[in-house]
């Protein structure tokens, strides 16, 4: 059986969750989205960064989790160049072995506009 998990980010309005979990399993997918505002956040791959990994840290702590539950992270990145600062950011959250498993992809765009990083992440439940 499938399981939303209700973390207040993904929007009402759209058919889309950003975390489920079936079993011990968990599916997630993060934009650099404020929860508050529903605003992509402005302040270059950083700030989008660091909003994409505390979404996902909401969404995981909702399910019972943490980050050192992933087991695999996806990164979708609209610029080669933006490489370096999200690598920056991403080794302030992930500082313990082991590490998920990690692909990062560019890709033309992202659907919502101003979004420079998507990340998808499947993990799995003590």
């Amino acid at each position: 059986m499938i399981e939303r998990i209700e973390t207040g980010i993904a929007p009402s309005s759209a058919p889309i969750n950003d975390a489920v979990r079936a079993g011990k399993h968990l599916w997630l997918v993060a934009i650099a989205e404020d929860p508050v505002s529903g605003e992509i956040v402005e302040g270059g791959i950083e700030a989008q960064t660091r909003r994409c990994l505390d979404n996902l840290e909401i969404a995981l702590k909702a399910a019972g989790g943490s980050l050192r539950n992933l087991v695999m992270v996806q990164i979708f990145l609209t610029d080669s160049a933006d490489a370096a600062g999200m690598n920056g950011v991403y080794r302030e959250y992930f500082t313990e072995q082991p590490f998920p498993v990690r692909a990062t992809v560019v890709v033309k765009e992202l659907l919502a506009k101003g979004l420079k990083i998507e990340i998808t992440a499947t993990g799995v439940l003590d």
